[in-house]
């Protein structure tokens, strides 16, 4: 008898940690499709259009004229109709393209870093969040250091593509090597110059420096981080952006640091 009703009890549990579970699946695949219909709303926004005035908007070249830099001064720019994406949400600063992942979407920015962990762009509640600015920074005067943020999707949205910039594959398409952004205020070009995984911290996120030394070694050290040699030069006269996400349930990250190499205001 009383292994009858141990039987009886431990079924229960296991039934209603059945249900819990199916609940959260069910629960975090609706979230996702809520959060992809919404993109898919909105992406018709974006287009590419080609440069003009090249040579006024190049943005500190270096003297080296073999430098990779070159080979992505003509790359197009991105136009987004902002007027429309304002509308729908007036926290709208940019939107981010980069090239040989899925990530194509308007970048918000609020007065912290939280709100947009768990809302989306229209923002109703959604644990896929959304592609937001940290709210430290200016994304039309640009600080040094720029960083956006997203969640790693497991269904590639988001951030969730993010991780194929660590593949030997991704790196040997040079064409990848860019990341766009449009802002109300100008188009601009970065190029990709450091890719690495690191656990949870905040120096790679600094977004202002006491002095030039300070930035120089900030400079140095993220470039150093790369699991991969991008040979491209740097120096305190660049402007850095720096995408970031999270790797694991650890709390380990993925970044991502480009330069800024071309720039328009529109």
């Amino acid at each position: 008898m009383l292994n009858k009703k141990k039987y009886l009890f431990l079924f229960a549990i296991s039934l209603v940690l059945t249900i819990f579970s199916s609940y959260k699946i069910i629960y975090y695949l609706a979230n996702i499709n809520k959060s992809t219909k919404i993109t898919e709303s909105i992406k018709k926004v974006s287009q590419e259009i080609n440069n003009k005035e090249e040579l006024d908007i190049f943005y500190n070249p270096p003297l080296d004229e073999t430098d990779s830099y070159y080979d992505y001064i003509n790359e197009p720019f991105l136009q987004v109709n902002f007027t429309d994406l304002l509308k729908q949400n007036n926290d709208t600063v940019a939107w981010i393209n980069v090239p040989g992942t899925k990530i194509d979407y308007p970048v918000v920015q609020t007065t912290d870093n939280d709100f947009y962990l768990d809302h989306t762009f229209n923002k109703t509640s959604n644990i896929a969040g959304w592609v937001f600015g940290d709210f430290r920074n200016n994304f039309e005067a640009l600080n040094k250091n720029t960083i956006i943020y997203a969640h790693k999707m497991t269904n590639k949205t988001m951030f969730g593509s993010l991780p194929s910039l660590l593949d030997a594959k991704w790196f040997e398409d040079k064409s990848h090597h860019l990341i766009k952004i449009s802002t109300t205020t100008s188009n601009m070009i970065w190029q990709i110059f450091s890719v690495y995984t690191i656990p949870k911290e905040s120096y790679y996120i600094t977004t202002h420096f006491k002095n030039n030394d300070e930035y120089q070694k900030f400079i140095d050290t993220i470039k150093n981080r790369s699991t991969i040699n991008f040979n491209t030069s740097l120096d305190i006269n660049d402007k850095i952006l720096t995408l970031s996400t999270c790797k694991d349930y650890q709390g380990n990250r993925i970044v991502v640091h480009a330069k800024l190499i071309k720039k328009e205001n529109r």
